[in-house]
This record gives structure tokens, C-alpha cells and sequence, in this order.
């Protein structure tokens, strides 16, 4: 089955639980500043939900987010730079942390799970999937 990131999107923030501290969206300066930064681009589908829905708390997985002062203690920059000090394959962008794990945007955009203890099979052909079948449905 396929999914598309706006039908996941909205069915995440449909989901999402109000907190008083939700981090503020990043605009796309703030993200082409970002991928400056780390030396990453994303994806068209990865820059939509971070414009949209990295705020979103659904379930146990929140998602690694982009701020302005990139000293939160979710964020994408601090995630990659700890997760390449364990070991993760250049080129894999991670997206979301699991207890210590990753999962992570790879070729062509799929979404991998890496662990601290080597890589494991568990893919997904794209982001809309693996927030629908992961992030959703396993909540």
C-alpha cells in the first residue's frame, strides 16, 4: 500500500497530544541554513514534515527536530553527531531516536533502523511509510 506524506502528516497532528512546550516549526531559511550546517539535504517529503510536523507527540517516538539554537535535546545535529560517534554509516540522516537507536533516512529515500549494535533489516521504502506503519500504527 502506498502513503503520501500530506495523508500522514495531517493523520500525526490529528493524533498529537497538546504539551506547554512544543518547539516552534523551522521555516525553510532556518532548514537551508541547517543543511549547511550538517551537510545533508533534504528531501522535499523530510522538509514538509519538518515544517509541518516536528512539533507532533504521538506514542513513545518523538521526532529529531531543527531549532534556531540547536541546543535542544532533540535535535538533529546533536542526534548525528552522537550517532557517528557510534558508528553510523555516512550518508544516513537520522530522523528519529529510539532508546539509544535511530531510525534513519538513507538512499533513495527509504527509512532504515540502526542500531548502536550494527545496522538491522528493518526498512521502509520512504518517510510516509514508515511514519504510517512505525510511528502510527505501532503507537
Amino acid at each position: 500500500m502506498a502513503y503520501y506524506i500530506d495523508d500522514v502528516i495531517k493523520e500525526l497532528k490529528a493524533l498529537s497530544i497538546d504539551t506547554p512546550r512544543k518547539p516552534k516549526l523551522p521555516d525553510d531559511k532556518l532548514l537551508d541554513k541547517y543543511e549547511a550546517k550538517i551537510g545533508f539535504r533534504f528531501s522535499d517529503d523530510y522538509r514538509k514534515f519538518l515544517k509541518q510536523a516536528s512539533d507532533v507527540f504521538v506514542g513513545v517516538l518523538n521526532p529529531l527536530i531543527v531549532t534556531e539554537s540547536g541546543d535542544a535535546t532533540s535535535e538533529l545535529a546533536i542526534a548525528l553527531s552522537e550517532a557517528r560517534e557510534m558508528g553510523l554509516p555516512n550518508g544516513w540522516l537520522p530522523i528519529c531516536e529510539d532508546n539509544g537507536d535511530y531510525y534513519c533516512l538513507i538512499e533513495n529515500g527509504k527509512v532504515c533502523f540502526w542500531s548502536h549494535n550494527g545496522t538491522t533489516d528493518e526498512l521502509w521504502p520512504d518517510l510516509a511509510t514508515w511514519i504510517k506503519v512505525v510511528w502510527i500504527e505501532e503507537s
